[in-house]
Parts: C-alpha cells; structure tokens; sequence
C-alpha cells in the first residue's frame, strides 16, 4: 500500500506561481509512475502531469510550458511547479501513484493511489 500526502495549494493572482507536494510512505520503492490531476467545480477530474521511471515526463497540452513535474527520491516527494497561472487552473489537486507504468496520457481511473487534494484558486 501507498499513502500520498499533498501540501502547497493556496490562493494566488493570476500570473503567479505555486509549488505542490506530494510525500508517499508505505511501499515507496515499488513506486514507478506518479502523476498530478486535478478537478474543477462541475468537471472531471482530468491529467496534468506525470513521471515515470528515472526523470521521464508528460503534461497536458494546457500546461506545457507552464508546469513543471519534479521528484525527489529521497524524500519520496514529487513536485509540481505552476507558473503563469491562470484562472482555468482553479481546482483541487491530487497527486496519484502506481506500480506500473501507465498510459500517456491517462485517465485517472488507471492509478490505484491518491492523496487527498489540495486546492488551488487562481483570482483574475
């Protein structure tokens, strides 16, 4: 089992930054691929980002160049830098892990892991 723990959600004006973490515990060594989604009021809860073995990396177009996906191994914590927020970018959320590798560009319903949320609120 895999207990993830997210921190860093907050409220901020449009144009700023954040950075999200999420610290695992449990079977932390069998963690191969991590991911970030989040969820909007009304909508589904859809991808982010995500990394997978060593350092590889993945973003929703919506994010590319905004959004940077960072894992610290020895603290089992993985990140997510936001820069150039958006109101579009309001949410909750939530980081998510596997033991195995998943999808490109996933659903979160292939994750068998995830925190609890955290809330990002982006003001005009």
């Amino acid at each position: 089992q895999v207990q993830l723990a997210e921190s860093g959600g907050g409220l901020v004006q449009a144009g700023g930054s954040l950075r999200l973490s999420c610290v695992a515990s449990g079977r932390t060594s069998s963690i191969y691929d991590m991911g970030w989604f989040r969820q909007a009021p009304g909508k589904a809860r859809e991808f982010v980002a995500r990394m997978w073995a060593l350092s590889a990396s993945r973003y929703a177009d919506s994010v590319k160049g905004r959004f940077t996906i960072s894992r610290d191994n020895a603290k089992n914590t993985v990140y997510l830098q936001m820069n150039s927020l958006k109101p579009e970018d309001t949410a909750v959320y939530y980081c998510a892990a596997d033991f195995r590798q998943i999808s490109d560009r996933p659903y979160s319903y292939e994750y068998t892991y995830w925190g609890q949320g955290t809330q990002v609120t982006v003001s005009s």
